[in-house]
């Protein structure tokens, strides 16, 4: 992995997987513009939005948005928890994958108060997340089954 001179920061990268992480951000920052994973997490996003659109537009009884809806919402649960194994790396780790060129105790991978707060939110709505769309999905599921012969 070729790594830019330009030293990575833990906080900002656990920012970025929890805001910006279905759209590749995170990835992006770490790795470059040319991280393919970073461009394949969009099109999962972009299936979970086209979902939300219909559901929108046709209401919940549209089939395909039901089966849209929760690509976004595993996105959004897999990124929070990214951002949260990012804060959660010791600056040595951090620092080691990184920022190899630096000090394993340099800066950018120390943990301070923005990164225990990228862990709660992350926590908070990747759990919530992950919760609705588990509950979403089933219910839709099971609604699907009934209608069934």
């Amino acid at each position: 992995m070729p790594m830019s001179p330009r030293p990575r920061n833990k906080t900002v990268a656990a920012w970025l997987g929890f805001l910006g992480g279905p759209f590749g951000l995170h990835r992006f920052y770490l790795r470059g513009g040319s991280d393919p994973l970073g461009w394949l997490l969009m099109l999962p996003t972009a299936l979970g939005l086209y979902g939300v659109h219909r559901a929108r537009t046709l209401g919940l009884d549209d089939r395909w948005s039901w089966l849209l809806i929760p690509f976004l919402g595993l996105v959004v649960s897999g990124c929070a928890l990214t951002a949260i194994v990012y804060a959660l790396r010791t600056p040595e780790q951090w620092n080691r994958r990184f920022n190899p060129g630096l000090a394993e105790d340099a800066v950018p991978g120390r943990t301070g108060w923005l990164t225990v707060f990228a862990i709660v939110a992350a926590l908070m709505v990747g759990a919530g997340v992950l919760m609705a769309t588990l509950a979403f999905s089933f219910e839709h599921y099971f609604d699907l089954q009934q209608e069934t012969p």
